[in-house]
């Protein structure tokens, strides 16, 4: 089972104790998942998705709100009822009607807003596996819906971005601690909490790696200044002879030719009169000079 299966199976069970809060998801639904379909004489508002989970939930939130006998369907004049209760629509009118409207009513308090965006997400959303990516969107019908859902997400600090994709708007997370943050605002707290064990875990892995990375970039560094010294030093005493060398530095080149791994701190304790590393390198570098104009002058 996917990451996004666990998500939704832990929200499907979430449904909220309070009549208006029930009701801010339903609207959701509708609005993200359901369609209007003609069935004779009679409208039918039904889900587009064939999901048994997320029809429970839908029916279970219709029983819930509105005083039918409990059904396993929405036509006639319950469709009216549930569209006005869910403030879709004001009258008695299904003609033009648009689903995707989103009344701002009925999501004025946090936690109605909290609700709305949980079941925009059962209805029309997905979240990546942790594991190989973050990625949590929203699907919107339109642009105008995609851009009222980025608004509620926003109220919670939730910074979305928005896409066009073929006849669709995508309202879409990329960054892990957004995800976080839009988990806990549905009430996914078990799923919170196993995105965060894996956030853990891949960003002690990348700490690690960056060290290592940092420590054999260091170590390369390190070798390659150790090889132009040598090649340096070499030179000088092919040239002019390390004894031409003023003291200091011509037993600076013998401790290095000595020792060519060695690093700098540790070189400057062979010498004679022990110095720094500042030192060892202030040395170094003189020598590269000498062998560079030595170079310069056989050109």
């Amino acid at each position: 089972m996917s990451f996004s299966s666990d998500v939704k199976n832990e929200l499907y069970g979430n449904i909220s104790k309070a009549r208006h809060c029930q009701i801010a998801e339903l609207s959701a639904i509708i609005s993200f998942g359901c369609r209007l379909r003609i069935d004779g004489n009679e409208s039918v508002l039904e889900l587009e998705q064939d999901n048994n989970r997320l029809q429970r939930k839908f029916f279970s939130l219709i029983n819930k709100t509105h005083s039918f006998d409990k059904s396993e369907s929405v036509s006639g004049h319950k469709v009216i009822e549930v569209l006005k209760t869910t403030k879709i629509i004001d009258d008695e009118k299904l003609k033009g009607a648009e689903l995707d409207y989103i009344n701002k009513l009925i999501i004025q308090q946090p936690c109605c807003k909290k609700a709305f965006i949980r079941g925009a997400f059962l209805s029309a959303g997905t979240i990546s596996d942790p594991n190989k990516s973050y990625h949590f969107e929203i699907i919107a019908r339109t642009s105008r819906q995609a851009e009222e859902l980025r608004e509620i997400l926003e109220f919670f600090e939730v910074r979305a971005k928005i896409v066009s994709r073929k006849n669709h708007f995508v309202v879409y997370l990329k960054e892990g601690s957004q995800i976080v943050d839009v988990l806990n605002v549905m009430g996914a707290h078990k799923s919170l909490m196993d995105l965060e064990n894996v956030r853990i875990v891949k960003e002690m892995r990348n700490s690690v790696n960056r060290k290592v990375n940092c420590e054999t970039a260091n170590i390369s560094k390190m070798i390659n200044a150790s090889v132009k010294q040598i090649e340096d030093i070499e030179y000088i005493e092919k040239t002019i002879g390390l004894s031409n060398l003023p003291d200091v530095l011509g037993e600076m080149a013998s401790v290095r030719l000595e020792h060519p791994d060695t690093p700098l701190k540790e070189l400057g304790e062979y010498l004679s009169t022990p110095i720094g590393k500042s030192g060892v390198n202030h040395r170094l570098r003189r020598i590269s000079e000498i062998a560079d104009k030595l170079r310069n002058q056989e050109e």
